[in-house]
């Protein structure tokens, strides 16, 4: 169990020649409201179940575990009805902080967001120049809230 400590971010512009590593990933979601959600995660050829709840600020109790993909794939299309986030993620590291941008697909494609983790709800950070504005407290910007309003609907 680690408690989450992130903020999120639009992105004006992502920095191409600064990204150290990118991945895939497609997740959907069994139980999603305020207080909790569990979530099933394909990142590439590994599967997770997340388990999200009990949010206090900006910080939540997660706990994460590797399933196997048989699972993952039964829980994706029957559990999750076939709902899915599909993004690109990618890592940029910079001034001691690692970025992960996600460039969302499908129903959500043309959102670009950038989220950090934090030791501490006070943690200091640099904002790098190609972050537009911060998004944290919106919750539409929440991968679960995009599956029922995705930003292709947005007005």
């Amino acid at each position: 169990m680690t408690i989450e400590i992130e903020r999120k971010f639009l992105v004006k512009k992502i920095p191409h020649d600064d990204i150290k590593y990118s991945h895939k990933i497609r997740q959907g979601y069994i139980a999603k409201n305020k207080d909790r959600v569990i979530r099933i995660r394909q990142k590439e050829n590994e599967y997770y179940i997340t388990i999200k709840g009990n949010k206090i600020g900006i910080s939540r109790f997660e706990f994460e575990y590797t399933i196997p993909k048989d699972d993952a794939e039964i829980l994706l299309e029957n559990f999750c009805q076939n709902k899915l986030i599909e993004k690109t993620r990618h890592y940029i590291e910079n001034r001691g902080h690692t970025w992960e941008v996600d460039v969302f697909h499908g129903n959500n494609k043309g959102l670009i967001v950038a989220e950090i983790e934090l030791g501490s709800e006070d943690q200091t950070f640099h904002t790098p120049s190609w972050i537009d504005y911060e998004v944290t407290d919106q919750e539409r910007y929440y991968n679960m809230n995009l599956l029922s309003r995705p930003f292709n609907q947005w007005t």
